[in-house]
């Protein structure tokens, strides 16, 4: 592996820091069939749509997910799927163990 630059050890950490959360790893993983809205994804991971709101707006920030407006309803999906690969790596490892 090339040698990362200590910038890019430092968006690792943040990604890494806000996958850590058990809320926003549910929004995640709810979103791995495709495009939700809000209430969809609060009814999934059975939260309040203003809890999950302030977790997609900090995954929005790091470049998890992103959205966008159809009509008045804003759909949100996941930004990179590369997110699923890391994902599916850790529950890989875990499962190893």
């Amino acid at each position: 592996m090339e040698k990362p630059a200590i910038s890019e050890i430092e968006r690792v950490s943040r990604i890494f820091k806000v996958l850590s959360d058990v809320t926003r790893l549910k929004i995640v993983l709810s979103l791995e069939a495709g495009e939700r809205n809000v209430t969809s994804i609060a009814e999934t991971v059975e939260m309040e749509q203003s809890a999950v709101s302030h977790q997609l707006k900090l995954l929005r920030e790091n470049n998890v997910v992103k959205s966008r407006r159809e009509g008045k309803t804003i759909l949100y999906s996941l930004d990179d799927h590369h997110v699923l690969d890391i994902l599916e790596q850790t529950f890989r490892h875990i499962r190893h163990l």
